[in-house]
């Protein structure tokens, strides 16, 4: 099985990241003002830099909309940010269509029902840890962590692994 995880994670050239859940713990904090604040891992948005670096973009299509969504993204350089998105399926296809990619070189990675339209589409569907269990077993690769405490790290290092750029990425910080 972890052949074939690997086989495609070798092919893509996209990821595509869920935001509740997967890039965070999927906790709403919102304050007496009614805004939206939430927790982003650090390992997760400097394994996503190293992904991209590696020549992997990155994509987020979330349902919800958010400012803070919008900042995170735009200090990590992810261009592709599709929010409000209650159906994801319309904005996967466009995001195809705009990267001339196919469903094979993309990568989906999500934890609840919402995601499994993209995911049963996607090249490489991931679950992170703790997704729901419906979403686990439509999965070809469930992560280590939970989401928003370093799953899309374990994603990022998976696929450059898969590509061969891991150990120099890694590498590079042992030089000095």
């Amino acid at each position: 099985m972890m052949q074939d995880v690997m086989q495609r994670a070798a092919r893509v050239r996209l990821v595509v990241f869920d935001v509740d859940g997967v890039l965070t713990d999927g906790g709403l904090f919102i304050d007496t003002e009614g805004r939206e604040h939430k927790v982003f891992h650090s390992r997760d948005g400097h394994g996503m830099k190293m992904l991209q670096q590696s020549g992997v973009a990155i994509a987020i299509i979330t349902g919800r909309s958010s400012p803070a969504v919008a900042h995170r993204m735009a200090s990590l350089g992810i261009e592709h940010v599709y929010q409000g998105q209650q159906d994801k399926l319309p904005a996967f296809r466009a995001l195809l269509q705009s990267l001339s990619l196919s469903e094979a070189q993309t990568a989906y990675v999500g934890d609840d029902v919402v995601d499994l339209p993209v995911m049963r589409r996607a090249g490489l569907a991931v679950a992170v840890q703790d997704a729901h269990e419906l979403v686990k077993r439509h999965a070809h690769w469930i992560t280590a962590h939970e989401g928003g405490r370093g799953a899309a790290r374990d994603v990022c290092e998976l696929i450059m692994e898969a590509q061969g750029h891991l150990e120099a990425a890694l590498g590079a910080y042992l030089e000095s």
